[in-house]
């Protein structure tokens, strides 16, 4: 029991994240309908711009820990906000009336460049960062395995639930929300209706890059190093989330996460961890074989 509790915390820790990253890929798709591969390195930089910033703010002197962390936040969304938006500028915008397939070219594309861009930039070396947050509580012992729950934990399932709550605000009670939602609607009816389309799907960009920030922070708080290649495989992992919860569905973006998380944890804590991916893989498969639109998705209906 204790060894399940264990796992089950760090399952719904790595969830966190990968949902936070799986909602830009969701809010892209929702507005556009087009999926952008470039996310993953989006929430890569946004990790490497944390870890910068978190030198310099060592090497500032500042030692406060909620300040420091509060300053690294900042100016990680700020800088990965303005990355995602030259995506949208440069990948999209300019593609838009053109068929489907461009975009998507045009955004793996955008992924490659972003990847060797910062090996070019940073090396190709793991990129190392002391622990910033830490302690913790046990929560439960027996036999000897004690059940502990660190505070980093706790941060950063609560900035998930914080960021879900706030951005569900702004979807549903902003007026840039119901603007991002007459354009998912319908992109044309919105633009004659006084809808700025052009600026509603860059903030879209915006908002999720700068989620991705905070994931690429949390990211690199948890596990202490990141590397130019890291955006790969968990913007793999978060749009298959984005897919597994219902692609275009907010909460279904972050129960994708959540189920992709707990998946990878109890099968590397019951399993053999080297086939984790498989077994994630292989749940998105079952799904989309019964439940094509996901678990949370609509299909969607044809208009003619």
């Amino acid at each position: 029991m204790e060894y399940f509790v264990q796992q089950l915390i760090n399952g719904i820790t790595l969830g966190a994240i990968y949902g936070l990253i799986a909602i830009g890929y969701t809010m892209v798709y929702g507005i556009i309908g087009m999926i952008n591969f470039a996310h993953g390195e989006i929430y890569m930089i946004g990790a490497f711009i944390s870890l910068i910033a978190f030198l310099v703010v060592g090497a500032a002197g500042i030692t406060y820990v909620p300040l420091a962390l509060l300053l690294v936040l900042v100016v990680a969304m700020f800088f990965t906000a303005l990355y995602g938006w030259a995506v949208e500028r440069i990948a999209y915008r300019p593609l838009r009336g053109s068929f489907r397939l461009a975009p998507l070219i045009s955004a793996i594309g955008m992924s490659i460049v972003l990847q060797n861009y910062v090996q070019l930039v940073q090396g190709a070396r793991v990129k190392p960062l002391p622990p910033v947050i830490r302690g913790g509580f046990t929560v439960m012992e027996a036999d000897g395995f004690a059940v502990s729950l660190s505070y980093l934990q706790i941060i950063i399932v609560v900035v998930t639930l914080a960021l879900m709550a706030g951005f569900t605000y702004l979807i549903t009670r902003t007026s840039l929300g119901r603007a991002q939602r007459a354009t998912e609607q319908d992109m044309t009816m919105a633009s004659l209706l006084g809808v700025n389309v052009d600026r509603i799907v860059s903030a879209t960009f915006v908002i999720g890059a700068s989620l991705a920030a905070v994931a690429g922070m949390m990211v690199t708080l948890y596990y202490g190093v990141v590397d130019f290649y890291i955006g790969f495989l968990a913007g793999i992992k978060a749009f298959t989330a984005a897919v597994l919860g219902g692609i275009g569905s907010l909460p279904g973006a972050m129960l994708g996460g959540l189920l992709i998380g707990l998946i990878e944890a109890f099968w590397s804590g019951y399993f053999t961890i080297e086939y984790k991916d498989v077994a994630a893989f292989s749940i998105l498969v079952l799904v989309l074989i019964f439940r094509p639109s996901g678990l949370l998705g609509r299909p969607e209906i044809e208009k003619v």
